[in-house]
């Protein structure tokens, strides 16, 4: 299994000031100066980009982050479980996969301490729960916010039933890494990376860890995207997927109409991912233009 990438020369590693333009220079002979100048490099890195060429590279070079938004009764039986098993196509694969949403998985952690590789990774697992619920107990706040009032709406009545959902994302695989906020993934195969559930805070940790596409599975809908790597929308229920046709990537509520199996949709999820990351599918939310904001993680309680 391969995928194609674009590459380009990296300039800066034999020049570490080439990509560096301090508008206090002596040369700056007032704003206009100073404006010329940034955009003489913007024509620099866009001849560099211009020489891109695509090369094929293993399935292992995936970095895949996983996460759900505006859940509903379905994602636990439909969208999640088939991402479940792409998870692990992709981890057999070579690949690397994250999982996150701390307050999302906190209630079904004893589910993944036994798939941890190691003790020491086992217990990175229990802190890192220990440390949020921490962090909101200062801020004065409890996890009753989740599930969210949209969560409800959908048909899920606990916190419970949604981290027995939303763990099931990460499949069957062995855990073989924990990292904290925004810390880089270290290691290939399946990494816990401890983020808030916060569609948007979660994708920019994400992405900050070095994601190269994620795949996004809702049942209430949501416009999230991100503008730096493709996002995959897999809706849990088919009325959703043709409501929002245009912005859906995957149906899997076929699963629950018996049109399609766990097993199916996950490799038809696998091989999407593959047509996406080669550059021969857009992925909807890119080719609508849809992208947010990137939004770091706070001091204020995020539940």
């Amino acid at each position: 299994m391969v995928i194609e990438t674009a590459i380009y020369e990296n300039t800066q590693a034999a020049d570490p000031d080439a990509n560096v333009l301090s508008l206090q220079d002596d040369s700056f002979q007032g704003f206009g100066d100073m404006v010329d100048g940034i955009m003489a490099m913007a024509e620099r890195h866009l001849e560099r980009l211009n020489h891109r060429q695509r090369e094929t590279c293993p399935a292992s070079e995936l970095v895949v982050g996983m996460q759900c938004g505006g859940s509903d009764a379905f994602s636990g039986v439909t969208a999640n479980p088939a991402v479940g098993y792409a998870t692990d196509l992709i981890v057999r694969a070579g690949g690397s996969v994250m999982f996150s949403e701390v307050t999302e998985v906190r209630d079904a952690i004893h589910l993944l301490t036994p798939r941890a590789i190691n003790e020491e990774v086992g217990r990175a697992l229990i802190e890192q729960m220990q440390w949020y619920d921490d962090y909101l107990s200062q801020g004065q706040a409890d996890r009753s916010a989740n599930p969210s009032p949209g969560n409800k709406r959908g048909g899920l009545s606990n916190v419970v039933e949604k981290a027995l959902g939303s763990v099931i994302k990460s499949g069957t695989s062995p855990i073989v890494d924990v990292i904290g906020p925004g810390e880089r993934l270290r290691r290939r195969g399946l990494t816990f990376a401890a983020t808030p559930a916060s569609d948007f805070i979660c994708g920019t940790l994400q992405l900050a860890a070095g994601m190269n596409l994620q795949v996004f599975t809702t049942g209430r809908g949501t416009p999230y995207g991100l503008s730096m790597v493709p996002v995959l929308k897999v809706a849990s229920n088919t009325a959703l997927a043709q409501r929002w046709h245009d912005l859906i990537d995957l149906d899997a509520g076929r699963i629950a109409s018996g049109q399609s199996s766990i097993e199916d949709m996950g490799w038809e999820l696998f091989h999407l991912i593959l047509e996406v990351a080669s550059g021969r599918q857009q992925a909807a939310a890119d080719r609508l233009g849809i992208h947010n904001d990137l939004v770091l993680f706070n001091p204020a309680p995020v539940t």
